[in-house]
């Protein structure tokens, strides 16, 4: 193998896992070798084909003896939630992993953390999580703080009306479609959210400090009628609209807030204002940055369907941990952040003609 093939081995194909399997394909560094199958009735198929693509000769399997016995370099690891044991097995047998399934730096797993750490030394292997955010926002964060000699404070915000992301199994968790007046709500935002808690850590670490509390702050708005989201309902007096702050606190003074508005429909009381779809990251300091961050789909896009247009996510969210491989694999084994590996690279993507 050359320095510059790596031998991958795809972890499911959900919807990020689709867009990942279709940019691994047209890599030409990577050597997409095996694919684990999660749902019964993809084992046994191409992965080209369930990535709605040319056949690419690679049949999915749910046989994970097999899978690792081919020696990967790396796994790219896509199911919707993390898998401690199952990640332990990979990092074992000495493959990289990248991941998109809610992981930043894992210390959200309490005493798990360290089986993945053990897991890392016994392997040689190193694991890396991000996304699109979590991850790649922080990074733009962590970026633009390079231009200061002072900082007093990181902000990310986030902002979307998310009335045609049809995730319920993502959604409900952090409070979509609770009853407004239900007990459980409170916490409910919190819990769904918690990963930008690592979040937080991560630009703590990268500004070499030391947080003495991470806290969250939530709000819910109600929707007034019948919200129809297509393949589920959220009805009049439940939750349409979830807000969450994470906030690394150094004493009493806020030095990091990553928060998130979303809403859904225009029936929502209170009647959230968004200060349009993206983040806006500001690093208050000296100089103060400001950043405006937002997503557009290419000119030659075509889009049928609401499904068609969420394809953009699910390549936001895939690609940050595939254009990180390179780096993972050189990296000294263990959990590694934004903060341990090199800038990571947007490679072998330019348009082909």
């Amino acid at each position: 193998m050359s320095p510059t093939e790596y031998r991958v081995v795809q972890w499911t194909t959900g919807n990020v896992g689709t867009s990942s399997v279709r940019a691994l394909a047209a890599d030409p560094t990577i050597d997409l070798v095996g694919c684990f199958a999660w749902s019964p009735d993809k084992v046994g198929r191409d992965i080209g084909e369930l990535a709605g693509g040319d056949p690419l000769g690679v049949a999915a399997t749910d046989d994970v003896e097999t899978l690792l016995a081919l020696k990967p370099d790396c796994v790219v690891y896509n199911p919707m939630w993390f898998d401690v044991d199952e990640a332990v097995r990979i990092l074992s047998s000495g493959a990289n992993m990248v991941t998109t399934a809610s992981f930043i730096t894992g210390h959200n797993l309490g005493d798990e953390r360290e089986r993945l750490e053990q897991a890392c030394r016994l392997g040689g292997s190193t694991l890396f999580g991000s996304g699109v955010s979590p991850g790649f926002a922080q990074l733009l964060a962590i970026v633009a703080a390079n231009a200061c000699d002072r900082v007093d404070k990181i902000t990310i915000a986030e902002s979307a009306d998310t009335t045609f992301y049809d995730s319920p199994a993502t959604e409900r968790p952090v409070g979509f479609g609770t009853p407004i007046d239900d007990p459980n709500l409170a916490g409910m935002a919190a819990s769904g959210t918690a990963v930008f808690a690592e979040a937080v850590r991560l630009v703590a670490d990268s500004l070499s400090i030391t947080l003495d509390d991470i806290t969250c702050q939530a709000e819910y708005a109600q929707t007034t009628e019948d919200l129809d989201l297509g393949s589920w309902t959220i009805a009049k007096g439940c939750v349409a609209g979830v807000a969450a702050s994470w906030q690394g606190r150094v004493g009493d003074r806020v030095v990091i807030d990553i928060n998130v508005r979303w809403r859904k429909g225009q029936t929502l009381d209170p009647d959230w204002k968004l200060d349009g779809d993206g983040w806006k990251i500001t690093v208050a300091g000296r100089p103060t940055v400001n950043m405006s961050v937002g997503f557009l789909p290419p000119p030659d896009f075509q889009a049928e369907t609401i499904a068609d247009f969420m394809v953009l996510g699910h390549i936001m969210t895939a690609m940050p941990p595939i254009h990180a491989i390179p780096a993972v694999v050189a990296a000294a084994p263990g959990i590694a952040t934004y903060t341990d590996l090199p800038l990571t690279l947007p490679r072998n993507i330019i348009a082909r003609t």
